[in-house]
């Protein structure tokens, strides 16, 4: 399908569609759990995604000292609400019982973790047996909400690795997007980091220059043969613990 100006509708959108790929993944996956399911959605932040848990039983939990600002450094957000949290507290030290909830939800925070691997242990430990883990975090993901911004990001082995050993059965791993939509992400921000960080650039002249690189990245991921196991926009997990 054309769009305007004769380009493919991949080339318009190639390098835009992380968000929305992701949101669609987390709505429809939630409808895999059960009506009348506990979720507590951990590193809720401004609980984007409770519209989409009407069918459970949700409770948030964030360690609230994300302000918006951060440390002034690299990407925020400006604001940030996080008030009305059922939880505030360490990821790693949620005051609840063992197996409290039917099912957790976790996404993009990973990254914002200092111990990434305790945190998953800790949420293995309040999902009940048979109950249902989502989780969402880059692959590889540029400093953000700093200065609680601890890693890049997770390959698929990470997930793979722990799950097993925490006792999950992997029943999803979905790549978000690949190699060519990963650059072509990355290409879209050169004006902005080079407006901030390098020489200002003047839209008449990089606009030309994007214009050639999404059309060639894009003709490129149309013909796409795997290259997400290089590098995506992140992977999109959902395990269930084992009886």
């Amino acid at each position: 399908m054309a769009s305007s100006g004769g380009k493919k509708e991949n080339d318009v959108k190639i390098g835009t569609t992380n968000e929305d790929f992701r949101k669609n993944w987390i709505e429809a996956t939630l409808k895999k759990i059960p009506a009348g399911f506990s979720i507590l959605d951990a590193g809720a932040g401004e609980k984007q995604f409770r519209k989409f848990c009407q069918h459970l039983r949700y409770f948030s939990q964030d360690f609230g000292k994300y302000d918006g600002k951060g440390d002034g450094s690299a990407l925020q957000m400006g604001s940030w609400d996080q008030s009305d949290l059922d939880y505030v507290c360490d990821i790693t030290s949620i005051p609840v019982k063992d197996g409290e909830f039917d099912s957790v939800m976790c996404t993009e925070v990973f990254e914002h973790i200092p111990d990434p691997v305790r945190a998953l242990e800790e949420l293995g430990r309040v999902i009940k047996p048979g109950g249902y883990l989502l989780l969402t975090a880059p692959f590889n993901s540029l400093t953000h909400f700093s200065p609680y911004h601890f890693a890049s990001g997770f390959n698929r082995y990470f997930y793979e690795h722990h799950l097993g050993r925490l006792g999950f059965e992997l029943l999803d791993c979905t790549a978000n997007g690949n190699f060519f939509e990963f650059v072509a992400q990355e290409v879209r921000r050169v004006q902005f980091i080079a407006n901030n960080y390098s020489v200002p650039l003047s839209r008449w002249l990089i606009k030309p220059i994007t214009g050639v690189m999404l059309i060639l990245l894009s003709y490129l991921s149309r013909h796409d043969r795997g290259s997400q196991e290089l590098l995506c926009y992140g992977f999109q997990i959902f395990a269930k613990k084992n009886q």
